[in-house]
């Protein structure tokens, strides 16, 4: 079975040190009781979950998977999921960051961004049981009523449903104006929602008392493609008038998926048969709805790369440490014993170091996204709530797409240390490198998150929130030019987002010639814009070690992960933007 320590450490720095989260949020509204120790307790509650409960399932519940009946069409989850869940709900974990007035804290979307990423840690499939509950409650708060709030988003908060998003159809992937699910008017002013939708996590089980699916459907008098789409609320079981559960609802699982990984999340074939539903929104405007979700679950996935990367990275740093064989190059450095340990070999120490310069350098990525969006929803200023929303909108793609994708990399690494004992399923490392495949897939793949990073962030909105983050980035460099405990850092630095900002004047310019340029460059661009982002906070967190209480061992990890990043890692640019520059005359069309 694989370990697992919250690394609340280095979360806490992040959260305090890197970002100043407690001046920012205490300043807010309704922040005032946002303090460090508040937060703290709250880590450290969450670190404790995660470790006694949830991951001591997370190996076992892989191995047996999910079971579906056919007979009763229903799924039972794994053995110890239910009791986890209890947990979780009596936790008050469920409402952790909800408004009071649905019954929730109300505490600030980043600590709940920082509690995700431990309890994803702790079972990343068992976390997709709850996950999309909170999209759902998003999209319920900001475009349902007050009567369907009550009805069905506060039993959600209370922990005792979960939610789903039902999108994705067989024909209708990514493409979503694609889609054939009808919704027929009825008399009493709901709707007989009637198809099919496919890869429904958490679409059914056994883990809560009711599932309320936000369901995309066409109205009778929809226009065509994706401005005819609508949403629905769609549960599980009917309500009785008194709020209490009623017959069950003609939307059942048809099948669960046979996946590659997260073999313990039901994802579920959802079969809708005149199932009654009632219209969340406008009609025809399900669209803008459903992106309400989107956004927030984007981030959450982000998150999820981030937590199976560091489970990684732990088992892997801790298996070299006490994994005797070899010597090193240079001579025996245990001559005491049989064999040298793994660190002495200068390629492990490179695998471990990718790892944690990816771990550590998201981790600031993530939290300072989530913050972003604390300061768009609280801050009494409307001009730093504009330019936060502007940022989290240009953050999601890199926070999505890129984190996604570095955690195939850290799982890889992490399973190439353990060599053919990776390889086994009793190490557990297989695990992380399957479930780490879905990331990258769901909630739209990295060509989408390029695609919108690209196309929409930079073209279509004319980079307003990349620019407020090249000032950003400026303003730290010119800030610390003279530092000299940053001097190695910050010129590259420097360089590389001028470099940044060139290119993609260069693009844009290149794309408005020919639209097919978007398509070729848009994932190296991304890449692109992911190193160098990384790279600042890499950049801030040295500077904030530097300025902390932390131990003289802590601040020299840093250094020294700062410094490996920069000249390693931040080199890959280079080949990114050859791949750009080298445009879409070098993808010819196949017949």
């Amino acid at each position: 079975m694989t370990l697992y320590k919250a690394p609340l450490d280095d979360q806490r720095f992040a959260l305090f040190d890197v970002l100043g989260a407690e001046a920012i949020l205490t300043r807010l509204q309704g922040g005032s009781e946002h303090t460090r120790d508040l937060l703290d307790a709250v880590l450290e509650e969450a670190g404790k979950l995660s470790e006694q409960v949830l991951a001591p399932t997370n190996g076992p519940g892989d191995a047996e998977g999910c079971h579906y009946d056919k007979a009763t069409q229903t799924v039972t989850t794994p053995k110890g999921f239910k009791e986890a869940f209890n947990a979780f709900a009596e936790g008050g974990w469920a409402g952790l960051t909800a408004k009071e007035k649905f019954g929730g804290q109300a505490l600030p979307g980043v600590i709940g961004t920082a509690t995700t990423e431990l309890i994803q840690s702790g079972n990343l499939a068992w976390s997709l049981y709850p996950l999309l509950s909170e999209g759902a409650c998003h999209a319920m708060e900001l475009h349902g009523t007050e009567e369907q709030q009550n009805n069905y988003m506060k039993p959600i908060v209370e922990g005792r449903w979960t939610g789903t998003m039902c999108l994705t159809e067989p024909q209708a992937g990514s493409d979503l104006g694609l889609l054939k699910t009808r919704a027929e008017p009825n008399a009493d002013g709901s709707y007989a929602i009637t198809g099919t939708k496919i890869f429904i996590s958490a679409g059914e089980h056994d883990l809560a008392e009711n599932i309320v699916h936000l369901v995309l459907a066409r109205l009778p008098d929809a226009p065509a493609g994706s401005r005819g789409i609508s949403m629905f609320i769609v549960p599980k079981f009917k309500l009785n008038a008194d709020g209490s559960l009623g017959a069950r609802n003609g939307a059942a699982a048809g099948a669960i998926e046979h996946k590659m990984g997260i073999h313990a999340c039901s994802t579920c074939v959802m079969n809708f048969d005149g199932a009654e539903g009632y219209l969340i929104g406008k009609p025809h405007k399900g669209l803008a709805a459903m992106f309400t979700m989107m956004n927030a679950a984007r981030l959450s996935v982000g998150v999820q790369g981030l937590a199976l990367a560091e489970r990684a990275w732990q088992n892997s740093l801790n298996y070299a440490r006490e994994r005797l064989q070899g010597r090193a190059l240079s001579g025996a450095k245990f001559p005491d014993k049989v064999a040298d340990n793994l660190l002495v070999q200068p390629d492990v120490r490179r695998m471990l170091l990718t790892q944690r310069a990816f771990v550590e350098g998201s981790r600031a990525l993530l939290l300072y996204t989530a913050l972003q969006t604390d300061i768009e929803s609280r801050s009494g200023d409307e001009a730093e709530r504009k330019q936060a929303g502007e940022l989290v909108a240009f953050m999601i793609p890199i926070a999505k797409g890129v984190v996604t994708e570095l955690a195939q990399e850290c799982t890889k690494e992490a399973l190439q240390v353990y060599g053919g004992h990776g390889f086994i399923a009793e190490n557990g490392m297989e695990q992380f490198v399957r479930d780490a495949r879905i990331i990258t897939l769901y909630e739209g793949t990295t060509g989408i998150q390029a695609a919108d990073l690209l196309g929409r962030k930079i073209l279509q909105l004319q980079g307003v929130g990349f620019k407020h983050f090249l000032e950003e980035i400026s303003a730290f460099c010119k800030q610390h030019a003279a530092d000299d405990a940053l001097r190695t850092l910050i010129g590259p630095l420097a360089i590389a987002t001028k470099q940044w900002g060139d290119l993609t004047l260069k693009l844009a310019q290149r794309v408005q010639a020919n639209p097919e340029e978007l398509g070729a460059a848009a994932v190296d661009y991304l890449w692109f814009s992911g190193y160098v982002t990384l790279a600042y906070f890499w950049a801030r967190s040295v500077a904030a070690a530097e300025a902390s209480t932390q131990s003289a061992a802590f601040k020299q990890a840093k250094r020294d992960t700062a410094a490996f990043y920069f000249a390693r890692i931040l080199p890959r640019t280079l080949m990114h933007q050859a791949a750009i520059e080298a445009g879409v005359a070098t993808l010819p069309a196949i017949d």
